[in-house]
């Protein structure tokens, strides 16, 4: 991998990606209306795969032969793909598109916990901090749905979801050196393809794709389409050039659009904890960044 460097353009790239994604999670809770969450993550992953395909043969080239690309890809497939797809979407049947997509902000903690236990990155006092920061604006988080076990439920499969786009976060800076972010992309929805084909047709009923409305698959053409195909394009880009790191903090910009979204299309309502815990998690995510604090002159290494 070449060297890894943040620049203006990194920047404009993750502000665009954050726009980006916060849109699948408003395409997801459309999604969710009508099929179950496991033939939603399949729809996604199939078609942006279909999508990635023919471009990756004009652009790229035939696809990798090599067992490495591929082991690799797999990983990638299963940690940011299979499991976060599906628990998130799981979470959104129970929770609102805005509430997920903040509880989903955690990934910038939980990779920086798996980038020190796996020996990439130090974990200092800073990123100590904002881990418990994280925590605590998780719970504070739940508080607010304590009257139904179901939307327990829900924060748990999407926090769940955060610790998988953590775990990915040392597996792409050991294993993605030198794969080209298109191939990366275009394999690791390959692999997350045949998963899901799999767990659709032993734990789903794929004939339910024929009764849904013409809406959910505008949501499911647009969740493949722009949330996955041309975010992962976008995704391998910034990761390739500025690092894991700083490619995860995407999630910290994610929660604006997707609240966005959900309040005035979807007519979700933001309670009382879930901004303050919002606003928490937002702290935890601005002291792991490191920049603003600083900037006012605090020294936490």
């Amino acid at each position: 991998m070449a060297e890894q460097k943040i620049t203006t353009q990194s920047w404009i790239l993750l502000g665009l990606l954050s726009l980006i994604w916060g849109g699948s999670f408003f395409f997801i809770a459309v999604g969710v209306k009508e099929l179950p969450a496991i033939l939603v993550v399949f729809a996604r992953v199939a078609i942006a795969a279909a999508i990635l395909l023919p471009i990756h043969f004009i652009v790229q080239g035939a696809l990798p032969r090599d067992a490495r690309t591929w082991i690799s890809c797999l990983g990638m497939a299963i940690l940011n793909n299979a499991l976060p797809f599906t628990a998130i979407s799981y979470g959104e049947t129970v929770i609102s598109s805005g509430l997920a997509a903040v509880v989903n902000a955690t990934s910038p903690m939980f990779g920086a916990l798996f980038m020190a236990l796996f020996q990439v990155e130090g974990l200092t006092t800073r990123k100590v901090i904002a881990l418990v920061l994280g925590f605590v604006g998780v719970v504070v988080l739940s508080l607010g749905s304590l009257t139904g076990n179901a939307a327990i439920l829900g924060i748990l499969a999407c926090t769940f979801g955060s610790v998988c786009y953590g775990l990915s976060a040392p597996w792409s800076k050991k294993r993605l050196i030198g794969i080209p972010p298109i191939t990366t992309a275009t394999c690791q929805l390959v692999c997350s393809s045949a998963i899901m084909a799999v767990v659709a047709f032993v734990f789903s009923t794929p004939s339910q794709y024929l009764n849904v409305s013409a809406h959910v698959w505008a949501a499911l053409i647009g969740l493949a389409a722009i949330s996955t195909s041309l975010a992962y394009l976008i995704f391998f880009r910034i990761l390739n050039t500025a690092g894991p790191s700083f490619t995860i903090l995407v999630t910290m910009l994610v929660p604006v659009s997707a609240i966005i979204l959900g309040v005035a299309f979807l007519g979700e309502v933001l309670t009382l904890n879930e901004v303050i815990g919002a606003l928490i998690i937002g702290l935890a995510l601005i002291i792991i960044d490191g920049r603003l604090v600083r900037r006012i002159g605090l020294k936490l290494t």
